[in-house]
C-alpha cells in the first residue's frame, strides 16, 4: 500500500509543479483582474454585459478553477480570460462609446502598459508629470 502511495504522489508532483505561479506573474495577474475592476467599462461574455466587478468575480473564479492551465500573465490572457471554455465565444470589453476590444487584446494592453511602468520605476528613469507654471 505505501508502494502506490508513493507511486501515486510522484506522479502528480509535475501536475503540483505546473500549477505554481511564480510571485511576478502572480502580481501581473493580480493587476490585470483589478484593471477589469476598477476600469469602469462593461465585460461582455456570451453576448451578455456584465460590470467591471462582476467581471473580476468571474475572472478570479476561472483562475481559481482553472490555474493548472496557468503560468504566467500571458496564459492567463490566452487561456482564461480571453473567451468561454464552455461556448468558446470571445470576451469582449466595451469602454464608454469605443468599439468593443477583445478582452485579450485589452488585457495585453494593460499588462505591457504595467511592465512598462515596473520596469521604469525599477530603472529610475520613470516619467515624472510636469508641473504647472502658474
Amino acid at each position: 500500500m505505501k508502494r502506490f502511495a508513493l507511486l501515486f504522489a510522484t506522479m502528480l508532483l509535475p501536475l503540483a509543479a505546473h500549477a505554481d505561479i511564480d510571485e511576478e506573474s502572480s502580481a501581473e495577474i493580480e493587476h490585470l483582474i483589478h484593471s477589469i475592476a476598477v476600469s469602469g467599462c462593461t465585460f461582455v461574455r456570451n453576448g451578455k454585459r456584465h460590470s467591471p466587478t462582476a467581471a473580476e468575480k468571474h475572472l478570479r473564479m476561472k483562475l481559481k478553477r482553472g490555474k493548472r492551465y496557468v503560468s504566467d500573465a500571458e496564459s492567463f490572457i490566452d487561456r482564461l480570460a480571453s473567451k468561454s471554455s464552455m461556448s468558446k465565444k470571445p470576451y469582449f470589453i466595451e469602454c464608454d462609446d469605443a468599439e468593443p476590444v477583445p478582452s485579450g487584446d485589452w488585457l495585453k494592453e494593460r499588462l505591457a502598459e504595467f511592465r512598462a511602468s515596473d520596469q521604469a520605476t525599477e530603472s529610475g528613469t520613470k516619467v515624472q508629470p510636469e508641473k504647472s507654471s502658474g
